[in-house]
């Protein structure tokens, strides 16, 4: 929760204000936080280790999940925010140690943080 709340910004209990009516913390939480990170690390594999550990199916494109044609038409796999648990059991899978915490991501895969959100943009 401290990690949360340092990432926002705010007390966690403005992030339950949603449930006066309000999303509009809801949603700057969406924006601002990365549970974990896949680097460019990843591209040198494409190891699937970490998919088969995950628990909420969060990372994609997987062969098993999204299809060949989509796993081959990326350089790298990714981490969908709005689903990942922050369980972090995809971090000791990655034979390359292309997967971080956001705050412990260091400073030159800053960039990765956007390419995941990017990756599930709609």
């Amino acid at each position: 929760m401290v990690r949360l709340r340092e990432s926002l910004g705010t007390d966690m209990g403005a992030l339950v204000g949603y449930t006066t009516g309000s999303l509009a913390h809801l949603d700057t939480f969406r924006r601002t936080y990365m549970p974990h990170v896949i680097t460019g690390r990843c591209a040198e594999l494409k190891d699937q280790s970490c998919v088969e550990v995950c628990p909420v199916d969060c990372i994609h494109p997987a062969k098993n999940i999204d299809g060949e044609s989509a796993f081959e038409g990326v350089a790298q796999l990714f981490i969908d925010p709005d689903v990942c648990i922050d369980c972090g059991a995809c971090v000791p899978e990655c034979p390359v140690e292309a997967i971080f915490m956001d705050d412990e991501l260091p400073e030159e895969f800053r960039e990765a943080i956007q390419a995941n959100r990017d990756y599930y943009k709609p």
